[in-house]
């Protein structure tokens, strides 16, 4: 029988400095005998990798503010944010955001433009989007090595390629190719939700849970599922399209083809028919309606019980096939009067047969807002630059 191989001693400091990188990158600033702590290894190898590390510039060192403990204090290690930036860009259904994120998670700047039936085609979105880069860059003086770019719609993670975004009217759009080509980095493109659970599981609501699901319903509904710790993303990274259960036999007809998916029960039209207004409301009038609304529980109940029970209903089966710890509700969803979303947990957990043997699935908010899916394309781009800092 063969010896398992050896790693050498410069992967195994190479692994040792990705993984304390990735550690600052993510748990933010930390003392030399903590980052000992939490990677297993002893001072002096702490003390290696921390001062090769600021000798290059990645990282700094600084005395805490002055606290009430005695003695001298330890100093905290700190990313630096300008020595890896990375370009985000969150596109939707109506509007793009793109944004510059330094190591550690920094938002160093940021633009953003709506999008209309004529800006909506793939050349316009991706004209605009270098472009717009290109400024950014300029006026922040600083340069991004990769790109993550959200995309809602179903994503080849292989290439970038968007097989279909029906929302935007695309259709096998080879968006990671013709941005690298320009860009000349690498880029990674995913689908928005399955972007939106990355930086939930990394930086938000769901942080330390190791079995999550994010549910994003905007015009169009999607999931992103982290297991162990990790993106599910299936043989070709087709996973997450839970807007497509088709829960409603008979039901509405969806653009997917098939009737009754989820999307057209609790996505935005749905909403709008919930709250009595026509289904093409601005997004601006939907949320003042639902903020309005939370003011009053009782009426909220009333007004949203048909709704409440379509998003309960889809939640069960979300819960009842990946058996997740914890749902994180996202966009519209978080605008919700709570007093609906916990009537909604209590029924999924009365509900769910899986919610009841894992102790009850917990059901919150998005921590992390509007920029939830371009802290997530950020993240995914941190993937291929932290070992190369």
């Amino acid at each position: 029988m063969s010896s398992p191989p050896v790693a050498r001693p410069d992967e195994v400091r190479r692994h040792n400095r990705t993984t304390l990188l990735r550690l600052l990158h993510v748990g933010g600033p930390s003392t030399r005998a903590a980052l000992a702590t939490e990677l297993g290894l002893n001072r002096s190898t702490i003390k290696t990798l921390v001062d090769g590390l600021a000798e290059a510039g990645v990282v700094e060192e600084k005395v805490p503010r002055p606290g009430r403990g005695a003695g001298r204090p330890s100093l905290l290690v700190l990313p630096q944010p300008h020595a890896a930036v990375v370009l985000a860009v969150d596109l939707q259904v109506e509007h793009v955001a793109i944004a510059l994120v330094g190591l550690g998670g920094q938002i160093l700047g940021r633009n953003s433009w709506n999008l209309h039936a004529r800006t909506r085609t793939a050349d316009e979105v991706i004209t605009h989007v270098i472009e717009s880069t290109r400024v950014l860059a300029g006026d922040l003086g600083v340069e991004p090595v990769a790109v993550g770019v959200s995309v809602p719609g179903v994503v080849r993670r292989a290439d970038g390629l968007v097989h279909e975004a029906p929302n935007l009217r695309w259709t096998d759009v080879a968006l990671g190719d013709r941005l690298s080509a320009v860009l000349r980095i690498p880029v990674l493109v995913a689908n928005d939700a399955e972007l939106g659970a990355v930086a939930e599981h990394l930086r938000g609501a769901a942080r330390g849970s190791s079995d999550s699901v994010y549910v994003s319903a905007d015009v169009g509904v999607g999931g992103g599922v982290i297991s162990q710790g990790s993106s599910l993303r299936g043989g070709a990274g087709y996973v997450g399209e839970i807007g497509h259960m088709a829960i409603r036999p008979g039901g509405r007809a969806c653009y997917c083809g098939s009737r009754g998916c989820w999307e057209t029960e609790i996505g935005e039209a749905a909403l709008c028919r919930a709250l009595g207004l026509p289904e093409d409301t601005p997004r601006g009038a939907i949320l003042v309606e639902l903020r309005e609304l939370g003011l009053d529980a009782d009426s909220a109940a009333a007004r949203l019980e048909e709704y409440a029970e379509w998003l309960t209903l889809g939640l069960v089966n979300v819960v009842n096939l990946l058996g997740p710890e914890l749902v994180v509700l996202g966009d519209l969803l978080t605008v919700l009067p709570e007093s609906v979303i916990r009537a909604i947990a209590e029924e999924v957990r009365r509900r769910s047969l899986v919610s009841r043997a894992v102790g009850g699935t917990r059901i919150v908010s998005s921590a992390l807002g509007a920029d939830v899916k371009l802290l997530g394309a950020a993240e995914v781009a941190f993937e291929v630059v932290l070992d190369t800092v």
